[in-house]
């Protein structure tokens, strides 16, 4: 039986060049003739996918935002019906979005630059959304490093968003190292942050997390 994935269809072959269109040169600098030609089809042909420019930016700022909660609360789903410990389930949160700030990069960018163009529905289930995602992360922090407070706990969560979320700034990938060892030092990074927190008030700080949590 193949284990290939699915062919991307047209529909999410147009967002993703739209994505890497409108990071590379802004909302307003790309137009939809460029974005067609960048999927092989004539601009007017988009209308057929989306009304506009706009419909691609709210998908893929809505979009992102709702596979980021969706698939986290599959990855804490999971960690609890089979018994895992609170810190193998953050090891599989902190993995989910790391996955996420590699390979999405020009999403990041979008949600930094262009969020503001979406219309205040828009704006607002995506702000609700990432709010979502949020507690679902101090949830598990808080198991992990019980001694954090609860604000603390979500500043730290947004301080590792964060963290995570400066891939796109981190130089040019040929300069990088290879994906599997950026991966493990953001996860390294990830921890330490949420390991200093925890024993920032003088106690010394336990590790949580499973053995074998630096790759």
């Amino acid at each position: 039986m193949s284990t290939q994935a699915p062919a991307p269809s047209r529909r999410e072959q147009i967002l993703k060049e739209a994505a890497r269109l409108f990071a590379e040169r802004g909302f307003h600098g790309v137009g939809v003739d460029e974005i067609g030609a960048a999927v092989g089809i004539s601009g007017p042909g988009l209308y057929r996918h989306f009304p506009g420019k706009e419909a691609m930016l709210a998908e893929l700022l809505v979009g992102i935002s709702g596979r980021l909660l969706t698939g986290g609360k599959l990855r804490a789903a999971e960690g609890e019906g089979v018994g895992r410990a609170p810190a193998e389930v953050l090891d599989s949160l902190i993995e989910g979005h790391i996955d996420f700030a590699l390979d999405d990069r020009p999403l990041i960018i979008l949600h930094d630059r262009e969020l503001d163009r979406l219309r205040d529905t828009d704006r607002k289930l995506v702000r609700s959304l990432q709010r979502q995602y949020v507690e679902l992360w101090v949830e598990v922090v808080r198991k992990v490093y019980p001694r954090l407070a609860e604000a603390e706990a979500r500043a730290c969560v947004h301080a590792v968003f964060g963290l995570l979320n400066s891939t796109p700034h981190l130089g040019r990938p040929g300069a990088l190292p290879g994906r599997a060892a950026t991966a493990a030092l953001l996860h390294r990074l990830a921890l330490g942050a949420f390991d200093g927190a925890h024993g920032a008030d003088g106690a010394a700080s336990e590790p949580k997390g499973p053995v074998n949590r630096a790759l």
